[in-house]
C-alpha cells in the first residue's frame, strides 16, 4: 500500500526521493512527506492529500540539500489523513525520522511505556511509536542498524520501516517482516523502496530482501542482517524492463497503456514454454514430479480480481487434469480450518507477490504440508520466495490500480499450470498440450483484433455515465468474466454493479429488472458448450421481456443472439475455455470510459491501493 524511498549518494537525495515516490503514485495514498539528512541535522516536510501539496510546500518552505533521505506516501491505517499522521515521524529531539508500511498490532501497549517514560508523541499513528523507540535504542547502542533490529524484536505485526539518524548522516536503515521492501544498486549510491519502479530511473541491479531482515544502506555499500544479528545471504538480480515501460507513452491514463498492452503481454508470458521435445516449461518448479502426480486436490488462494482469475482457473484444471480443485478468497481460507495435507497442491495468485491475505493463506497451506505453486508478475517479491514453485507472468510493470493486462497473464499463467499438470500426470498428451499452447499463442492476436474494434464500447458507456447500477450474467466460464466486468465497474466508476451466475437468474436477482436497467451478458460459444448457450439465450430473452437493456458479448458469427440484443458486442471465436481472455477486454475498455465520463480518477480510484499489504 505504502510506497516508501531512501537513497544513500552523491545526488540530491530530495529529488531521487520525489521522483521515486512519483513512480510509486499508483499504490494508492492520502499523504505525504520526505526527510533529508543535511548540515548537521535532519530536515522534514510531509502534507495530507497528493504528493502536489507536497511538492507546494517544498517551494514556500525550501529543504537544505542533503545526500541521504527518506520519503513515504501514507495510506491511512492508525489516524485519517492529516499532516501529523503523514509520515516521516520523528523523536522528541527530532534526530530520528522514521517511514513505515504496515500495522504495528502492539503499539497501543507501546505508546504506553513510551508515555511513562516522558516521551510526548503528537499523532495518532502507530509509527510514531517507533521513531521514539529507535531514537532510546540508538542513545543505548550508537548503532543505528542494531538500533533498528532491536527495536524489530519488539515489534509484532506486519512491518517495513525506513529510518535515518542525524548523528549518521550518511546511513539508511530498513527492516522488513511480511511486508514489501527491496534494494537498488547503482554506482556509489544505493536505493530502499517498496518497488523496484522507486528507483529504476537509475539502476535495474536489485537485492531481495528476506523475511525478519536489516538492511543498511552506507557509503560502503549494502549491509543485511537477520533479526537475529546474524549476516544474511545477498542475492541480486536485475530487473528486465526499463523506465520507459512504467511510463505512459502517450495515453491519457495508464490503465488505457495497460488495456493496450495485453496482447504483448500475452504472447511473453507463453514465450519459451515449449522446450525441443514438446514438452511444458514453466519457471521455477521445485515440487518433484511423483509429488504432482500423487496430488489429489488443487486449492486455489487469491483476492479481488485475481481470485476471479483463479475462478476461471478451476474450470481448466478440472477438465484438463480430472484432479479437483477450490477456489477460495484468502481472506477467509486460513480462518475456517480448510482441509490440507502432502498431497494437496495451493496454487496462490498474486500479481504483486506482496498480498498479505495470500501471503499469510500460502503459509497456512504449508503448515499443514501442502505444496505451493506462485502465480505472480513480480520477480523477488515475498510470494514466489516463499513458495515451492512460481510460474511469473511476463506482463511488466502494471501501474493503474485497477488490474487488467496483469489479469489476463495470470489466466494464461493458470492455462499453462493446468497442462502441465496434465502432462505430468498423463491426462493429456503433448500433442494436445501443444495444439493448447497453439492456440493460446493466437489468442494475443485476438485480443488485438477486440482492441481495435472499441469505439462503440466507448459510446455506450459515455451513454450510460448517468446510470446508477448495471448487472452482469454469464454462464460457466462466462461466469467469473461477469464478475470481473462488475468489479471493475465497481472500483472505476463507483457504481453499483453486479454479476450474477444467469443460471442463478430465477432464484432471486430477477427481482432487481426494471426498465431501461443496463444488463450485460457474457454468451457462451454455441460450438462448445451449445447446451449453455442455449439457456443463456433464454435468460436474455428473460430479462429483455421485464424491461432491460441488454448489451450482449457474444462470438462472430453467432446469429442467434441478435434479435435480443440491444447493443451487440463482438469478440473473436475462440476455445471455450479460452473466451474469457477476449470477453473481458471489451468490459475493461467499458469500465475505464465510464469512469472517465463520470469525471473519476482512472488510475487512481478512491480507497484503493494497488497492492494490499496488511490484512
Amino acid at each position: 500500500m505504502c510506497g516508501i524511498v531512501g537513497y544513500v549518494g552523491s545526488q540530491s537525495a530530495l529529488d531521487v526521493v520525489l521522483a521515486g515516490l512519483k513512480r510509486l503514485e499508483y499504490r494508492g495514498y492520502d499523504s505525504a512527506g520526505v526527510a533529508v539528512l543535511a548540515d548537521g541535522g535532519l530536515a522534514t516536510a510531509k502534507k495530507a492529500g497528493k504528493l502536489a501539496n507536497l511538492e507546494k510546500a517544498l517551494v514556500e518552505e525550501v529543504l537544505p540539500v542533503g545526500a541521504t533521505g527518506i520519503g513515504h506516501t501514507r495510506w491511512a491505517t492508525h489516524g485519517g489523513p492529516t499532516d501529523a499522521n503523514a509520515h516521516p515521524h520523528l523523536d522528541n529531539a527530532g534526530r530520528v525520522a522514521v517511514v513505515h508500511n504496515g500495522i504495528i498490532e502492539n503499539f497501543a501497549a507501546l505508546r504506553d511505556e513510551l508515555a511513562e517514560r516522558g516521551h510526548r508523541l503528537s499523532s495518532e499513528t502507530d509509527t510514531e511509536t517507533v521513531a521514539h523507540l529507535l531514537a532510546e535504542s540508538f542513545s543505548a547502542c550508537g548503532d543505528l542498524t542494531e538500533a533498528m533490529r532491536l527495536v524489530c524484536l519488539r515489534l509484532k505485526g506486519a512491518f517495513t520501516l525506513v529510518a535515518v539518524h542525524a548523528d549518521r548522516p550518511d546511513v539508511v536503515v530498513g527492516a522488513r517482516r511480511n511486508s514489501p521492501l527491496v534494494v537498488g544498486v547503482g554506482e556509489g549510491e544505493s536505493f530502499l523502496a517498496s518497488d523496484v519502479a522507486a528507483f529504476i530511473d537509475h539502476t535495474r541491479t536489485a537485492i531481495e530482501l528476506g523475511q525478519d531482515q536489516v538492511v543498511e544502506l552506507s557509503g560502503g555499500g549494502v549491509r543485511v542482517i537477520g533479526f537475529d544479528g546474524r549476516p544474511a545471504e545477498v542475492r541480486t538480480y536485475h530487473v528486465d524492463w526499463d523506465a520507459s515501460a512504467a511510463e505512459k507513452g502517450g495515453y491519457d491514463y495508464f490503465m488505457l497503456k495497460e488495456i493496450a498492452e495485453q496482447p504483448k503481454a500475452v504472447a511473453d508470458t507463453l514465450l519459451g514454454r515449449i522446450d525441443g521435445q514438446g514438452n511444458l516449461s514453466l519457471d521455477e518448479i521445485r515440487i518433484p514430479t511423483h509429488v504432482l502426480r500423487e496430488t489429489d486436490k488443487v486449492v486455489v488462494v487469491a483476492c479481488g480480481t485475481a481470485f476471479h482469475a483463479g475462478m476461471i482457473a478451476k474450470y481448466a484444471i478440472e477438465h484438463w487434469t480430472r484432479i479437483p480443485c477450490e477456489v477460495e478468497l484468502a481472506s477467509e481460507f486460513r480462518y475456517r480450518d480448510p482441509i490440507l495435507d502432502q498431497r494437496t497442491l495451493v496454487i496462490a495468485i498474486s500479481q504483486s507477490g506482496e498480498t498479505m491475505d495470500t501471503l499469510m493463506a500460502l503459509r497456512h497451506a504449508r503448515e499443514q504440508g501442502a505444496k505451493v505453486l506462485a502465480v505472480c508478475n513480480t520477480n523477488g517479491s515475498t510470494i514466489p520466495r516463499e513458495s515451492d514453485a512460481v510460474l511469473y507472468t511476463h506482463a511488466g510493470p502494471e501501474v493503474a490500480v485497477a488490474s487488467t493486462k496483469a489479469f489476463l497473464t495470470q489466466l494464461v499463467a493458470c492455462y499453462l499450470v493446468a497442462l502441465y499438470l496434465g502432462q505430468t500426470r498423463g491426462t493429456k498428451y503433448g500433442d494436445e498440450i501443444t495444439d493448447v499452447v497453439a492456440e493460446l499463442s493466437g489468442i494475443a492476436g485476438e485480443v488485438d483484433r477486440v482492441l481495435e474494434t472499441m469505439e462503440p464500447v466507448r459510446e455506450l458507456a459515455r451513454s450510460l455515465a448517468h446510470k446508477n447500477t448495471v448487472l452482469f450474467l454469464g454462464r460457466h466460464v462466462g461466469y467469473p468474466v461477469a464478475l470481473e466486468g462488475a468489479l471493475k465497474l465497481k472500483e472505476l466508476a463507483y457504481m453499483h454493479a453486479e454479476g450474477f451466475a444467469a443460471g442463478e437468474l430465477k432464484h432471486g436477482p430477477i427481482a432487481l429488472i426494471e426498465q431501461d436497467l443496463p444488463v450485460v451478458v457474457v454468451v457462451p460459444s454455441p460450438r462448445g458448450r451449445s447446451l449453455l448457450h442455449d439457456k443463456i439465450v433464454s435468460n436474455i430473452q428473460e430479462i429483455r421481456a421485464r424491461g432491460a437493456r441488454t448489451i450482449v458479448i457474444a462470438e462472430e458469427g453467432d446469429e442467434s443472439v441478435a434479435p435480443y440484443a440491444d447493443h451487440l458486442i463482438r469478440i473473436p471465436r475462440t476455445p471455450t475455455l479460452l473466451q474469457p481472455l477476449v470477453a473481458t477486454v471489451p468490459l475493461q475498455v467499458f469500465a475505464c470510459e465510464l469512469a472517465t465520463a463520470r469525471g473519476n480518477e482512472v488510475d487512481q480510484p478512491r480507497n484503493l491501493a494497488k497492492s494490499v499489504t496488511v490484512e
